[in-house]
């Protein structure tokens, strides 16, 4: 084990200035990904602040009907909190889908949004990997790829996110708060990640020692019809294969508004915005709704062995729509 130091923050200020002053410092939420990583030798902070007693957490009503969740609050509470399961079921049924309960009990929220691509290359020393030494190459792509992206990759790397979470913060337009010793600011969830290019280790746009401190979900997305479902490998405890949020506002026999963002497929949670024009201010038939589950996938570029990705999430995507417009019967 390699030594480090480890500091609480008391206030944000205090967290900033730590991660400021020493360029090795990393933040810990929970741990979940980070000491997995430290474990594997994949992170090596030279410090450790431990964001856990900043008041950060819960969950709090803004003026339009949305609510904000603070960077600390745990996954489990998160999922549970009655306005969460109220406004947004997506996101409590996404939260609910990652992971184990007792990982639900330590992960935070902002931490989830941060944790790195579960790629078997990545998390070993072994083997090259543009996502930990860039320019060293992604063996992935001619190697074991089956569960990577089929959207939105480059040659220099196929890996997926791993969240469940921040697919349905897709879905729902969410805003993500951070605060940097400047001020604080804030980024919509859609440009919070960057597309791999030809950089694959820059993840976000947040800035340099940035520190995120809540994620907000707009009074515009509350109450529309919603579901996340998710494929995997195994019954629980599995990262998606595929996955499927979407919400969707139906008034006078019309979708009137419609977002699907989709997991599992890609290096960042992926908005379908081409399927979802399919469907905005149409009437949701079965035809429409299977010409929609097309489109999303109309630009996948599947490798070698990762094909029958394409043919899941249209299927899911087909499943999901239905459910929530009542057409699935008419399939």
């Amino acid at each position: 084990m390699r030594e480090f130091a480890y500091q609480r923050a008391a206030q944000v200020r205090d967290a900033l200035a730590a991660v400021a002053d020493d360029t090795g410092a990393r933040y810990l939420g929970g741990g979940t990904n980070l000491v997995d990583l430290m474990k594997c030798g994949v992170e090596e902070p030279t410090r450790l602040v431990d964001l856990r007693r900043l008041p950060l957490g819960g969950v709090h009503d803004t003026p339009d009907g949305g609510l904000v969740i603070g960077a600390t609050t745990t996954n489990s509470d998160a999922a549970a909190d009655l306005e969460v399961r109220r406004r947004f079921p997506v996101l409590s049924q996404a939260v609910l889908a990652g992971a184990s309960g007792q990982l639900r009990n330590m992960a935070t929220v902002g931490g989830n949004l941060l944790q790195r691509t579960r790629c078997g290359y990545f998390a070993d020393l072994s083997q090259p990997c543009n996502k930990r030494v860039p320019g060293s190459g992604c063996p992935a792509i001619a190697g074991a790829h089956h569960n990577h992206a089929v959207l939105g990759h480059t040659e220099h790397c196929a890996a997926t996110h791993p969240s469940d979470m921040a697919v349905a913060l897709a879905a729902l337009d969410a805003v993500v708060r951070y605060e940097t010793l400047d001020g604080a600011d804030e980024i919509p969830l859609s440009r919070f990640y960057l597309p791999v290019g030809d950089r694959p280790d820059r993840e976000t746009a947040l800035p340099p020692g940035a520190l995120v401190t809540a994620v907000v979900l707009p009074g515009s997305a509350a109450g529309l019809r919603s579901r996340y479902r998710k494929v995997r490998e195994r019954a629980s405890y599995a990262f998606a294969t595929v996955s499927v949020a979407a919400a969707l506002d139906i008034r006078d026999g019309a979708v009137r508004d419609v977002r699907i963002a989709l997991g599992g497929v890609a290096s960042r949670p992926w908005r379908a915005g081409s399927a979802e024009a399919l469907l905005r201010g149409a009437r949701p038939t079965a035809d429409r709704v299977r010409a929609c589950a097309e489109e999303a996938l109309s630009d996948a570029y599947p490798l070698r062995d990762n094909g029958y990705k394409v043919t899941l999430a249209r299927n899911l995507i087909e499943a999901v729509l239905g459910e929530l417009t009542g057409t699935e019967e008419n399939r």
